[in-house]
């Protein structure tokens, strides 16, 4: 069996987990659980950096030791990672005793090659970054240097050290990069760290003796071992490199690590050169991916704006969170999560498309055969393009997965939901219900909607494991794997469930951040009876309005951009219609309207206002067309 090594960084104990961590690990989850469905023996390490200045003075400053501060710290990871389902094989401290031996040992093992040298440091060190800052970078007001990474001033250090003699392998490493120019993705970052290295590298400060929250130098008990060393060491130490047994031997080299585009060059210029000194193996691939924007601002402490995957919990299901950072943002590219956005795109993709598509599926298996399959039945050519149709998407999906381009793989699958969901529609199975001589009819197209739906789920379980399984218990399949699923023609489901609780904005922001907004009274509706009194009724204004134009809604197979005359303006609607109604069937005709609904961006435009229509069981909508003599504003009371 074919093994895969995946890692994340390990997360700095000085804040709890927020979004930024949330995603690169969700993201090592989903591979993981992908590469082990391609028949991959996987190895996922992940875990928390303890030492270092920062830590100490943080943990000075709560009276308390490091050790206690960073306990604490590991206990929110690890009980978020168990919420949102991380199934990592390892979660490796750099306090735990196993890791702080092996680093001593590559250490001491550069250092007997001549690689770890004693000197004197005197320059700039940024506490926050745990990083030194080049005589290069702007200076503060007060004189020091600015971290060009985070913008905080450095302290000026001046204090014996240990050097690495990282200059020596400048050529070395642009060899490598020329050999291997798949070693960093995406390309960009590849190129970002071959021009920095070009430019020249100096040898790197190693050790500190104003710290002494770390690992000891071997043979020096007044030095401690570099933060960045001690943390990036991890990566072998978490599969024990101390004693290089059979475990380190089966999975090293890593085939991947996935890091943030800020730690890029600790990964990509010293790591290497650590391992070339150490002659040991270096990692196959490096993935970068970008920064978490919150509202199109970088997220931080100093601003406030970092986000706490819990607030969403509270509302969302683990998958939902899951399914959001991996759709939302591309590999290199920075992600901009705002709430609404987050509501927006469950709502859409898992509620209404997803969803929808499964309860409907299983509401009429349910109505019309009592939630059994009794028949053996012959397939029609519509049912047997749906499955050639699923053969190609799975192929161009796992081609996405492959090159780790979830959010086009995960686009590829919600178009052939909405195909299912209009087969629904074209196919009507609720008319075939009524006649006995179509039952054979009805079967064939209930069956191939489970096939197909079982099939996608296979295809969606490494990005949303919880859902696919209570999906698989619904209809009664244990399979897994990729490939058409076929559960037989004689088979029974089970009572489909409300995989995606649709979450109103209302209900979001009121509790986002713990406390309920109170209603007006005149708003309130009686929990007995579900009653509304006749003042609350008359705030909804509703008016007859005539469509003057119609379009389609790019990118989606579901939403129609609706210009109305609604008397006293035009406006502009949204309406999820576009699978029951043409474009040209809807010109000229009037309608009802909620006028005063307040105005929603859904896919970037303006709606202001709501079509009035009824539903059936099913959810097919069905919309009043109003006699041509009503006039245009007239008012409905």
């Amino acid at each position: 069996m074919k093994k895969f090594y995946i890692t994340t960084p390990i997360y700095y104990v000085n804040d709890m987990p927020h979004i930024g961590h949330t995603y690169t690990t969700i993201m090592a989850d989903v591979i993981k659980r992908y590469k082990k469905l391609r028949g991959y023996d996987v190895f996922f390490l992940t875990g928390t950096d303890e030492h270092g200045q920062k830590i100490e003075k943080s943990a000075n400053k709560q009276n308390i030791t490091p050790k206690e501060l960073a306990d604490r710290v590991v206990k929110r990871f690890k009980e978020l990672w168990e919420i949102l389902n991380i199934e990592y094989d390892n979660f490796i401290r750099t306090t735990d005793s196993y890791h702080m031996k092996g680093v001593q040992k590559i250490f001491k093992k550069l250092q007997n090659k001549g690689d770890i040298y004693p000197g004197e440091y005197k320059g700039h060190y940024c506490i926050s970054c745990e990083s030194f800052v080049s005589d290069t970078a702007k200076n503060s007001d007060n004189g020091n240097k600015i971290c060009p990474d985070c913008g905080k001033t450095t302290e000026k250090v001046t204090e014996k050290c240990y050097f690495f003699r990282l200059s020596a392998y400048r050529d070395k490493l642009l060899k490598y990069y020329e050999k291997h120019p798949d070693f960093i993705s995406p390309k960009t970052r590849m190129n970002e760290v071959t021009s920095f290295v070009k430019m020249g590298l100096n040898d790197l400060s190693i050790s500190r003796s104003t710290v002494k929250w770390g690992i000891s130098v071997p043979g020096d008990s007044e030095q401690t071992i570099y933060v960045w060393f001690d943390a990036l060491t991890n990566y072998i130490t978490g599969i024990n490199y101390y004693k290089e047994d059979e475990m380190f031997k089966k999975y090293w080299p890593a085939d991947l690590h996935i890091i943030g585009k800020d730690i890029l060059r600790f990964h990509a210029v010293f790591w290497p050169a650590f391992l070339m000194a150490a002659d040991i193996g270096l990692p196959k691939k490096e993935l970068v991916h970008g920064w978490w924007l919150k509202d199109d601002k970088k997220m931080s402490k100093s601003t406030g704006n970092v986000l706490d995957p819990k607030i969403l919990l509270e509302h969302f299901n683990p998958d939902s969170i899951r399914y959001f950072l991996m759709r939302e943002a591309s590999i290199g590219s920075d992600g901009n999560f705002s709430h609404q956005g987050f509501i927006d795109r469950i709502n859409t993709d898992l509620t209404n498309d997803w969803g929808n598509l499964i309860s409907r599926t299983g509401g009429m298996i349910e109505k019309y055969l009592n939630n059994e399959f009794k028949l053996s039945v012959k397939y029609s050519k519509r049912e047997e393009q749906i499955k050639k149709e699923y053969i190609t998407l799975e192929k161009n999906v796992l081609e996405s997965f492959d090159n780790y381009q979830y959010n086009k793989g995960l686009k590829k699958i919600l178009g052939f939901i909405n195909y299912l969901n209009k087969y629904i529609v074209e196919t009507e199975p609720w008319n075939l219900a009524k006649s006995e001589e179509n039952r054979e009819k009805l079967n064939a197209i209930l069956k191939t909607l489970v096939r197909a739906i079982l099939s996608i789920n296979a295809l969606f379980s490494p990005v949303i494991p919880e859902t696919s399984e209570k999906i698989k218990k619904i209809f009664n399949f244990s399979e897994s794997g990729f490939g058409w699923k076929d559960p037989g023609e004689i088979f029974k489901i089970n009572k489909v469930e409300q995989l995606f609780p649709r979450v109103s904005n209302k209900d979001f922001f009121s509790n986002k951040n713990g406390e309920k907004e109170k209603k007006m009274e005149d708003e309130k509706i009686s929990e007995d009876e579900g009653l509304i009194n006749f003042d609350y009724f008359k705030k909804v204004e509703m008016v007859v309005a005539k469509i003057i134009d119609v379009k389609k809604v790019e990118n989606t197979d579901k939403l129609l951009e609706l210009i109305v005359d609604a008397g006293t303006d035009k406006r502009t609607l949204v309406a999820g219609i576009a699978q029951y109604y043409k474009v040209e069937d809807l010109n000229n005709k009037k309608i009802i309207i909620v006028k005063n609904l307040k105005p929603i961006k859904l896919r970037g435009i303006l709606s202001q206002g709501m079509i009035l229509a009824a539903s059936d069981a099913n959810g097919r909508p069905y919309i009043p067309i109003i006699p041509e003599e009503t006039p245009v504003g007239a008012i409905l009371k």
